[in-house]
């Protein structure tokens, strides 16, 4: 009678060491296959995770620390300390200029570049030059340079002449100003590009004002 009653008790039976497994534990120790499964997915998941962040942080990298641009190299003002210029009927000019230059460079590594020349020109004629020694132009700065020289229209021919006398007749002289610095860019002490900087701007000389406005570098 008594087996009969604990057959059809409505209550399991508790273990003799009172502890009861749950039913996660149950399966793990039924199943150790499927845990090791989700460990090596677990583990695969971040690798993979790990993968691409290398992968985004290389590409980023690459497009901006690794990039190398030529620097630039720009007339940023300019003044007269002398100015004597003459009329449409005699034309001729000789102006004694203070410019000053900028070595724009935004890679991150410095700039070293080779002395250079920059010559001013008046249609195509050279009126005055200037030198620019050589130097270094540190990592996403600029390198200001200021000199002096003369402007003289001294050398023009004929033709040239006779368009300076209707340029001052208009009250404007316009000129330009060209150079090439050749240099190297350091980056991490490791790597050097050789680079150049190139000059390309047109300014216009207003007699009116004595001064140099509409300055535009390329």
């Amino acid at each position: 009678m008594a087996a009969e009653n604990e057959a059809t008790s409505p209550y399991p039976l508790v273990p003799a060491n009172g502890y009861i497994r749950s039913d996660h534990e149950s399966a793990v120790t039924a199943d150790p296959a499927e845990l090791k499964r989700k460990r090596r997915m677990r583990c695969l998941f971040y690798v993979t995770v790990f993968a691409v962040f290398q992968v985004i942080v290389i590409t980023v990298f690459a497009l901006t620390v690794m990039k190398i641009k030529s620097p630039k190299f720009r007339v940023r003002s300019a003044s007269f300390s002398d100015f004597e210029v003459g009329n449409g009927t005699s034309p001729s000019f000789n102006l004694d200029m203070d410019v000053k230059f900028g070595v724009k460079n935004t890679n991150f590594g410095h700039f070293n570049f080779e002395d250079g020349i920059v010559e001013f020109e008046y249609r195509g004629t050279r009126i005055g030059q200037v030198n620019v020694y050589e130097a270094r132009a540190r990592a996403r700065s600029t390198r200001k340079v200021a000199d002096s020289l003369e402007l003289t229209s001294n050398g023009l021919s004929a033709n040239s002449q006779s368009q300076l006398a209707s340029d001052i007749s208009s009250g404007i002289i316009p000129i330009t100003s060209a150079s090439k610095l050749d240099g190297k860019i350091h980056l991490m002490k490791v790597i050097k590009k050789k680079k150049s900087a190139h000059m390309n701007c047109t300014m216009e000389i207003v007699l009116a004002t004595q001064s140099v406005q509409n300055i535009v570098c390329k």
